[in-house]
C-alpha cells in the first residue's frame, strides 16, 4: 500500500469519526431539547403528593387537633381488640383491625403512573407520618394523619361484584368509616392510660424497633398528655368530639370546619351538626365552577352557577379551584387556616391531574348495549340538563356540566348539609385566609353531582341514603333501614347487594363476608332523611329504568 493512500484512509477514518461524534451529540442534544419540550406527566406529578403527602397535616400543632401518635395508638386498638375477641392478638393482627373500619391495605393501585416507584402499604393507604420532634429534643413522635387517599382511594370491584385487591386513586372509599375509628380509639386510650405501666410495656413488644427516646417520649411525655386530654374530655360530656364524623362511606366536614375555626357546635339556625356527605368519586373536577355539594366554595370573581365544558381553557380555572382545595386540610388534616393557605403550591399538580386527567374505572360487569342505547336517549332527554353531557369512550367521560343548583324546594332531598352554612360560618370564614382564595355562600339546594364512576360509589343521593340505584328510580323500594360498610356490589340494580328481611331491613346475603365491618344506616335519624329526586324519576316505567341502569353502567 502506498503511503499517501493510508494517509487518505487515516483521514477519512478521523472524518467519518467526527461527523459520527457530531450525529451522536445532534441526537442528544435533540433528545434534551425534547425532554425540555415534553408535555409534563400530569399523573405522576399529581397522584403520588396525593396518595403520600401531608400538606402540613402532621406536627406538633396538629397532634393537638387531628394527628395521632401511631405506634401508641395501633398497639391500643390492639389491646381493644383482644377484649372483644378474648384472644391473644399480635403486630400482624394490626391490617385487620384497621380493615374493620375501612381502612385499605391494597396490593397494588391501579392507576398508579409507571413512571414513579409504587408505595407498599405497611400501614393504610392514607395514613401519613413522619416522625415529629419537641418541644424538648428528646421528644420523637411516630405521628400519622389522614390524607386524602383515605376516603379517595377506594377499592376496585371485580366482575363478581366482590372487592379485589387492587385500590384506584380518586375513586371514593365507600367503606371508610371515621366515626366508628375515633370511638374506638378513644375507648382504646382509655384502656392504655388504665393499664399505665403494662401498655408501655406492650408497645414495647408491639414495636420491639421503638428507640429510646421513642420510649423516653411515650413514658414522660405522650402519656401524661393523653391522660390529662381524657380527663378533659370525660369533664366535657365523655365524647372526643362535640359532633359525629358521620359513617361508613360518610363525612361530615362543615362539622370539623366550624370546629377548626371556633364556631359552636348545633349554632346555626337551630340545626344540629349533621351535615353529613357520601364520599364522590373525582372525575371532571375542571367542569365544576363551584366546589362541594351545595357550592358553598367558588373562585373570587367567578360566577358559583356557571356552565363549563372541556373546551374551555381550564388553567386559570383549576389553579383557582387548587386555591380552594387547599383549604380542604382545615376539616380533615386539623390545620389552622394559615397552613391550608401555605398548601396551594404543594396541593396544585394534585388538582390539575383531578380536574383534567383523573378517569374512574370502568364497569367490571356486562353491559347491555341495547337499553344503554335507548338509556342515553333519556338521560339526554330527561336528565342531561342537571347532570352534564357525556361524550364516547371506556368509561364516557363528561364533556359538559351545567352547574346547576336544584334548590331544596325543587328536589326534596335531605336539607341539613346546605343548612350547616350561614352567617355565622361565612363570617367566620371572612376573618380567615379563606377569603384571600374565594367567596363563600349558603346555597340553600345542591348541584345536581357529576355522575362518572356512578356504578362505584353506592349507597345514593349527596348523603348515601339509597342502597341502590334502582331504589333510587323507584322511591316506594327504598328502605327505611339497610347496612353500608364492606359490602357487595349489586350489578343487576347498580348498588349494595342484599334483600329485604321480614322487620323491612335490606341486609347482605347470609353467605356474604364483609371486608369491615358493616353499619346500619337508619334514615330516620337527623340528616340521613333517603327523600328526594322523587318528581323526578316519577313517570318513568321499569323498562326505562332497566336502560337507565345500563346507560349509568358506561359512565
Amino acid at each position: 500500500m502506498r503511503p499517501h493512500t493510508a494517509v487518505i484512509r487515516r483521514r477519512r477514518a478521523r472524518f467519518a469519526a467526527v461527523v459520527l461524534a457530531g450525529s451522536v451529540a445532534t441526537l442528544l442534544i435533540a433528545g434534551v431539547l425534547a425532554a425540555r419540550q415534553a408535555p409534563p406527566d400530569i399523573a405522576a406529578e399529581g397522584i403520588p403528593p396525593f396518595v403520600l403527602n401531608d400538606f402540613g397535616g402532621v406536627s406538633r400543632a396538629t397532634l393537638e387537633t387531628n394527628a395521632l401518635p401511631y405506634k401508641l395508638v395501633a398497639t391500643a386498638l390492639l389491646i381493644l381488640e383482644e377484649r372483644a375477641r378474648h384472644t391473644q392478638l399480635g403486630r400482624a393482627d394490626i391490617p385487620s383491625i384497621y380493615r374493620q373500619f375501612g381502612f385499605v391495605y391494597p396490593r397494588r393501585l391501579g392507576n398508579w403512573p409507571a413512571a414513579v416507584t409504587e408505595p407498599r402499604f405497611d400501614r393504610p393507604v392514607g395514613m401519613i407520618g413522619h416522625v415529629v420532634s419537641g418541644p424538648l429534643p428528646i421528644v420523637k413522635i411516630d405521628a400519622v394523619t389522614l390524607g386524602c387517599a383515605t376516603c379517595h382511594a377506594g377499592l376496585v370491584y371485580g366482575a363478581d361484584g366482590r372487592v379485589t385487591d387492587t385500590a384506584w386513586v380518586g375513586l371514593p372509599n365507600t367503606s371508610i368509616n371515621l366515626e366508628e375509628y375515633t370511638q374506638a380509639t378513644y375507648q382504646a386510650l382509655k384502656l392504655a392510660v388504665a393499664e399505665g405501666g403494662a401498655f408501655r410495656g406492650r408497645v414495647r413488644d408491639v414495636f420491639p424497633e421503638l428507640s429510646t427516646t421513642e420510649r423516653i417520649t411515650l413514658r414522660y411525655f405522650l402519656m401524661p398528655r393523653v391522660a390529662k386530654r381524657l380527663r378533659e374530655y370525660a369533664a366535657d360530656g365523655d365524647a372526643p368530639l362535640p359532633y359525629s364524623n358521620g359513617g361508613a362511606g360518610r363525612t361530615n366536614g362543615v362539622a370539623s370546619l366550624k370546629h377548626m375555626i371556633g364556631v359552636a357546635p348545633g349554632s346555626i339556625s337551630g340545626h344540629a351538626d349533621v351535615g353529613f356527605t357520601s364520599i364522590p368519586d373525582l372525575s371532571s373536577r375542571a367542569l365544576r365552577s363551584s366546589l362541594l355539594y351545595d357550592g358553598v366554595y367558588a373562585p373570587t370573581g367567578a360566577p358559583r352557577f356557571e356552565p363549563r365544558s372541556v373546551a374551555q381553557s381550564a388553567d386559570a380555572h383549576v389553579s383557582a379551584l387548587a386555591e380552594i382545595v387547599a383549604f380542604f386540610t382545615v376539616s380533615t388534616m386539623g390545620v389552622v387556616p394559615d397552613v391550608g393557605e401555605r398548601a396551594i403550591q404543594e396541593i396544585t399538580p394534585v388538582v390539575s391531574w383531578i380536574a383534567t386527567r383523573y378517569a374512574s374505572p370502568p364497569f367490571p360487569g356486562p353491559i347491555d348495549e341495547t337499553r344503554a342505547r335507548a338509556g342515553e336517549t333519556l338521560f339526554v332527554n330527561r336528565c342531561a340538563r342537571c347532570h352534564g353531557t357525556y361524550g364516547e369512550g371506556a368509561p364516557r367521560r363528561l364533556v359538559s356540566f351545567p352547574n346547576r343548583l336544584v334548590p331544596g324546594s325543587e328536589i326534596g332531598t335531605d336539607s341539613s348539609r346546605w343548612a350547616m352554612i350561614d352567617t355565622t360560618v361565612t363570617s367566620a370564614l371572612a376573618a380567615t385566609a379563606y377569603a384571600r382564595h374565594m367567596t363563600f355562600a349558603r346555597t340553600g339546594g345542591y348541584v345536581a353531582p357529576i355522575l362518572s364512576g356512578l356504578w362505584a360509589s353506592a349507597p345514593y343521593l349527596h348523603n348515601g341514603s339509597v342502597p341502590t340505584l334502582w331504589q333510587l328510580l323507584t322511591p316506594d323500594e327504598r328502605p327505611t333501614q339497610f347496612y353500608v360498610g364492606g359490602h357487595a356490589l349489586d350489578f343487576h340494580d347498580m348498588g349494595i347487594a342484599g334483600a329485604r328481611d321480614a322487620d323491612g331491613v335490606y341486609r347482605y346475603d347470609a353467605s356474604y363476608v364483609p371486608w369491615s365491618t358493616p353499619e346500619l344506616y337508619d334514615t330516620r335519624k337527623p340528616g340521613l332523611s333517603n327523600q328526594g329526586h322523587e318528581r323526578q324519576v316519577a313517570a318513568l316505567t321499569d323498562a326505562q329504568k332497566r336502560a337507565l341502569i345500563e346507560y349509568l353502567k358506561t359512565l
